[in-house]
C-alpha cells in the first residue's frame, strides 16, 4: 500500500474508532528495528493496538500473518516498555474493503 493510501485508510480508522468511544493516544508509533504500530487508542481502560489494512475485498485480513501479528506484538511490547506502562491492552485489526469497514477487536495468533 502506498504512504498516502495508508494514510488516508489510517485517518479514517481514526475517525471510526473516535466514533466509537476510543481515545486516540498515538498514530504511527515506529518500534526501533521492530515496526509501525498504525493506531494505539484508549477505551475503558485498556490499550487498544490496532493495524489498518485495506483492500479490494475484506481478503485483506490475510495480509496480517503470523508473523506480522508476532512483529506486531514485540512493536506493542516495545511501546510499553517505552512509555513504562503496565496496562491491560488487546491487538485490533481495521479492514477497509471499498467503502466497508470490519472491526476485529483482540486478534491473537
Amino acid at each position: 500500500m502506498s504512504t498516502s493510501k495508508g494514510n488516508y485508510y489510517e485517518n479514517k480508522a481514526a475517525d471510526f474508532l473516535e466514533s466509537e468511544g476510543h481515545i486516540i493516544i498515538e498514530c504511527n508509533f515506529y518500534a526501533k528495528k521492530l515496526g509501525e504500530i498504525d493506531i494505539i487508542t484508549l477505551k475503558d481502560d485498556v490499550y487498544h493496538f490496532v493495524e489498518v489494512k485495506s483492500g479490494e475485498t475484506f481478503e485483506a485480513i490475510y495480509n496480517i500473518t503470523p508473523s506480522k501479528l508476532h512483529k506486531l506484538l514485540r512493536s506493542v511490547q516495545y511501546y510499553l516498555k517505552y512509555k513504562n506502562l503496565d496496562v491491560t491492552y488487546c491487538i485490533d485489526a481495521i479492514i477497509y474493503a471499498g467503502n466497508e469497514i470490519e472491526y476485529l477487536e483482540n486478534i491473537t495468533l
